[in-house]
């Protein structure tokens, strides 16, 4: 059987379809698989006829078993994300962790010779220490997390039960280009930014005193295909984001600098619930295996996002029009 072509879920959400341009990139065939329910078409507009898109639950496998079969590899980002996980937790578990397993089970018996999941630094809850190793326990605050967690754990137990290839990847918080700022995705650099650059406060939520740790797309789509190619990985659960810790207090101050507009207002409001207090990554574990290293560090990456905004035919302020402030609460209405 010939082989070869890159089997992507979620490949036209905003880092899978980073990922499938790295991946377009090399000449390799490349099969998405979105429901579009988070994803865009828009989001694969450069790559349009050099990758193919399958507008697929990715829990419906019979419906795309065949592509299976000529997989070389298959990259797992196909998901519901944290504030989607608060107001519909059953149908958050149901696509994050049931939709994990129907899709290995349907991988390993395709026979594709390797399955990468990407979960999420989500499955750690708030550090007990830093940085945080990949050995750190695993408390998730969200359904999401709990969920991310299954999902690390049918990939692992596939690889110890019946030697299937796995590799898990956990990104810390990753932004830039097509990052969401809309709807229950809604995520903080994006909508810092928007904010600023459309004269709206920049809204924290609790004391800002939280931590994450930033890592620029490209980077976070370029460990994700090490992860996929290197040998050394398999079996394996590593980190991926850029072994820098930032609070979010210092964040805004950094958006309004980097954006021109040093007197926007903070504005805090009330906590998030199930909110993960302090994230850091140890990057050893990447850097070792896979030679890993973060080429854009954050006030660049939030540049090229800026330019990036800039560059759009909406303005900021049409951009904003589907931002839920409150994303957790689906029922909110933006102030």
């Amino acid at each position: 059987m010939n082989r070869g072509v890159q089997v992507v879920t979620g490949g036209a959400g905003f880092i899978g379809s980073e990922l499938v341009r790295q991946l377009a990139a090399t000449g390799a065939p490349v099969v998405v698989i979105d429901n579009l329910m988070n994803g865009k078409r828009e989001n694969l507009a450069d790559v349009a006829g050099r990758v193919t898109l399958l507008e697929e639950d990715v829990r419906r496998v019979a419906s795309y078993a065949s592509v299976l079969r000529e997989a070389d590899v298959v990259y797992h980002l196909a998901c519901l994300g944290v504030r989607h996980s608060v107001h519909s937790p059953v149908e958050n578990h149901d696509v994050n962790a049931t939709g994990t397993l129907r899709l290995l089970e349907a991988s390993r018996a395709a026979g594709v010779p390797k399955f990468v999941y990407v979960s999420s630094s989500e499955v750690y809850g708030t550090a007990k220490w830093v940085p945080m190793t990949e050995d750190h326990p695993t408390f998730p605050c969200t359904v999401y997390g709990g969920a991310k967690l299954a999902g690390e754990a049918y990939t692992r137990a596939f690889n110890r039960t019946y030697a299937y290839p796995t590799v898990v990847v956990r990104p810390f918080n990753t932004y830039g280009p097509r990052s969401h700022h809309e709807g229950d995705s809604g995520e903080v650099i994006p909508k810092f930014l928007l904010r600023c650059l459309a004269g709206k406060p920049m809204v924290i939520f609790g004391e800002g005193t939280q931590t994450r740790d930033f890592t620029y797309v490209s980077d976070s789509a370029r460990g994700i295909i090490l992860a996929g190619t290197t040998a050394s990985a398999v079996g394996r659960t590593i980190n991926l984001g850029s072994g820098f810790e930032l609070s979010i207090n210092d964040l805004a101050k950094t958006v309004r600098e980097i954006a021109g507009r040093p007197d926007t207002p903070i504005q805090h409001d009330q906590p998030r619930p199930g909110d993960v207090l302090r994230l850091y990554a140890d990057m050893s574990q990447a850097r070792s295996l896979m030679g890993y290293d973060v080429r854009v560090p954050l006030a660049e990456g939030i540049r090229q996002l800026l330019d990036w905004y800039r560059a759009q035919e909406l303005s900021p302020e049409e951009l904003l029009r589907n931002e839920i402030v409150r994303n957790w609460d689906v029922k909110a209405a933006t102030p």
